[in-house]
């Protein structure tokens, strides 16, 4: 007996679905096929850019023109004339101790001056005004007793042509003649030098002592005051009015903050990238928002411990800047070893090294083809290629599926 035509109905409807069942596993069956033998790979373009390569590090400002008070001796300071961040012109009175005490030591190392030098001028001259007037005295008592003995000599010269006189008084007249003239000699030897060359050789010292005395007094009481010795900023003042300091102690500071400079500390196997003249860029936490600029004016020329790092110390000079940069403050700087423009790059990651030498895998007809290339500068994410690869090429970077890249293997590209 015939079918009826729903049950027919139903048996054509299963047979289509069936039919696009086996039609959709024989696509997927396909597609699968096709797909195990290709391998989609991360690329990216060989192109015209620029290639920066820098090297950061840390560093102090300093002030190329730096002065530093310091008390020259224990005291107290009787005023303080200036401000932190007061900006002040040469010459200028910043700060004045109690000076009392030096001015002493002034007049006093004065007064020791004029002694040592009329010490010596008496010396000279015969000593004092008092021993001048006797010595005088005492040497005209001297040529009136050579005269009377010279006359008493002559008398009994000529009374012994008489033969009234011996030959023995003669000889005793000549002998206190000649004693008379030796004692008139020495007292105007005494007149005319009356020391000894170690006498004035001591006079001397002495005198050179008492000025150089005087000379460290009034030093000592110039420096009670502290005058700015060039135009420019006081950074710190590190004392009040009436406050006690000892010698040495400091008192403030001022810099020409115009003109600063950073100590920067290169690790060791970085300072060999490092040449005079090279950009920096600096950039201080304390003002986030801006950046100075400058240059290396010496690079290091020794190694030393800077914390737990072996360093290389090189002077980056600080370009004129509206905001100054304050002294011993700690910054980054950032310095451009090389910035090459309108070169052929590609990143770093395509990149790859054999016993051959340097190589990428250039995608040629969805196939990965092994190509020698010559790179010249670098920096952490690209390559500078000098040959063996034109701009817009393409290069393989990785497969998506980490399998390994190889010569002639079949790949598609991840979208």
């Amino acid at each position: 007996m015939p079918e009826k035509a729903p049950v027919k109905a139903r048996k054509t409807t299963r047979n289509i679905w069936i039919l696009i069942a086996l039609l959709v596993l024989a696509a997927s069956l396909a597609l699968r096929s096709f797909t195990h033998s290709t391998v989609q790979v991360r690329v990216a373009r060989v192109e015209r850019g620029r290639l920066l390569s820098t090297l950061p590090t840390n560093g102090k400002v300093e002030p190329i023109e730096n002065f530093a008070a310091f008390s020259p001796k224990a005291g107290t300071v009787r005023a303080v004339y200036v401000h932190e961040g007061e900006n002040v012109p040469a010459g200028k009175l910043l700060l004045a101790m109690d000076d009392s005490d030096a001015r002493t030591e002034v007049a006093a190392a004065l007064a020791a001056l004029r002694g040592a030098e009329g010490r010596l001028q008496a010396l000279q001259h015969g000593g004092t005004r008092p021993e001048q007037i006797i010595l005088s005295g005492n040497i005209g008592k001297a040529k009136a007793m050579r005269d009377q003995a010279a006359a008493n000599l002559h008398t009994l010269e000529q009374l012994q042509k008489q033969g009234a006189a011996s030959a023995s008084e003669v000889e005793a007249a000549r002998r206190t003649l000649a004693a008379e003239e030796t004692s008139l000699q020495v007292l105007e030897e005494q007149q005319t030098e009356n020391y000894a060359p170690i006498d004035l050789q001591h006079a001397q010292a002495n005198l050179a002592n008492a000025k150089a005395a005087y000379a460290s007094a009034l030093d000592l009481l110039a420096k009670e005051d502290v005058h700015a010795p060039f135009s420019g900023t006081v950074y710190s003042v590190l004392v009040r009015s009436s406050d006690f300091v000892q010698a040495g102690d400091k008192l403030l500071q001022m810099a020409d903050l115009t003109k600063t400079e950073v100590r920067a500390y290169f690790d060791e196997p970085e300072i060999g990238k490092l040449m005079v003249g090279q950009p920096v860029k600096i950039v201080w936490e304390a003002k986030p928002n801006h950046t100075w600029t400058g240059h290396v004016v010496h690079t290091p020329t020794t190694i030393v411990g800077y914390g737990t790092r072996n360093v290389g110390e090189a002077l980056i000079s600080v370009d004129p800047s509206d905001t100054p940069l304050l002294p011993n403050t700690n910054v980054t700087i950032t310095v451009t070893l090389q910035d090459l423009k309108n070169i052929l790059v590609i990143p770093r990651e395509a990149l790859r090294v054999d016993d051959a030498g340097d190589y990428v895998y250039q995608v040629v007809d969805n196939r990965l083809k092994y190509v020698p290339v010559k790179i010249g500068a670098l920096n952490l994410t690209q390559v500078q290629i000098l040959s063996g690869l034109t701009e817009n090429s393409v290069v393989a970077l990785s497969a998506t599926d980490g399998t390994t890249l190889r010569s002639g293997l079949a790949v598609r590209q991840a979208q």
